[in-house]
């Protein structure tokens, strides 16, 4: 089978200068009302974005806005009762080690939005709340920024690991393993608090250990000179024999008068057995991460494609 990209939400594309991540809850007041709002509203998301994006082009040359709307398990049983689902999706558990916990969170719908200019996003966000605020409450909203160089909040060169853009899609997007459901993707989205005073205590050495890469070159250390919880050993998931990969997203934000300072993690994958699978590596290690950073919330959603979207609207998924 193959990928049919341009179907796909923007869900391998890059992370952006201007960054909102929203989580909203189902109402659950009237099933059917909302089943048909969400119906109505699969159609209009596409036409807000196909406006922006001609509206934004006259700011930028070239609209930069992308955009990623997905579903939690609880939410496509609760909307879509007696439609088929796609096989990986469940409802994410927090999952545990003796020193680290992951914590899951609710949600039903997921929104990724990113543009080069806030007000992009700023209308994105506030005409898709528009639509859905009658059915739905609020329950996280994180606005994140490009980092100098693109470099994640504590100062390393991020997506090292990530694939390659012209590969990407292969890692990000369903294929013929769930047809239905296919150029749709798993996006687990997570938000972790790092202890910044902590970190910027460190000798620049401890961090590139803790790292497991030389901070301003971005260069591999050798594996003798890494802490055996480095984060690239931690993260790094080998399935017989072979790497397994997912396109990763680390988005600072901050409050900074706060003294909250952190990074909202989104991975897209084709499956997401292999993100579980990170995750509980990264547990069970005891990554490096985890020793500065308390992590907040956790939850996997569906992305549809396009053309699953236009199914939605049409009301055959029921």
């Amino acid at each position: 089978m193959v990928l049919k990209i341009n179907q796909a939400q923007d869900v391998w594309k890059d992370v952006g200068q201007q960054v909102q991540f929203t989580v909203l809850k189902l109402k659950r007041q009237d099933p059917e009302k909302e089943r048909q709002k969400i119906r109505e509203f699969a159609d209009r998301y596409q036409a807000i974005i196909r406006s922006l994006r001609i509206r934004s082009a006259d700011l930028n040359q070239q609209s930069s806005l992308k955009v990623t709307f997905g579903f939690s398990f609880q939410a496509w049983t609760y909307l879509f009762p007696n439609a088929a689902r796609p096989k990986e999706l469940e409802t994410y558990q927090t999952l545990t080690s003796d020193r680290f916990t992951m914590p899951a969170t609710d949600g039903d719908l997921f929104f990724h939005i990113r543009a080069d200019n806030e007000a992009i996003v700023y209308e994105a966000q506030s005409q898709f709340r528009h639509f859905l605020k009658e059915i739905t409450t609020v329950v996280d909203e994180t606005k994140g920024f490009r980092y100098f160089e693109g470099r994640a909040i504590i100062g390393f060169i991020d997506g090292t690991e990530a694939p390659e853009a012209k590969d990407a899609a292969e890692y990000a997007l369903i294929g013929d393993e769930d047809p239905v459901f296919a150029n749709g993707s798993y996006a687990f989205a997570q938000k972790w608090l790092h202890n910044m005073e902590f970190w910027d205590h460190l000798k620049t050495e401890q961090q590139e250990k803790g790292i497991g890469r030389k901070k301003f070159s971005d260069y591999e250390l050798d594996e003798q000179d890494k802490y055996h919880n480095a984060h690239n050993i931690s993260s790094k998931i080998e399935i017989n024999g072979q790497e397994q990969k997912i396109v990763r997203m680390n988005v600072p934000f901050s409050d900074p008068a706060a003294g909250k300072t952190g990074t909202y993690f989104i991975g897209y994958a084709r499956h997401w057995k292999v993100t579980k699978m990170m995750l509980e590596q990264m547990l069970a290690t005891s990554d490096f991460l985890l020793s500065f950073s308390t992590i907040i919330s956790g939850q996997l959603f569906f992305i549809p494609s396009y053309d699953l979207l236009n199914q939605i609207s049409s009301g055959e998924f029921k």
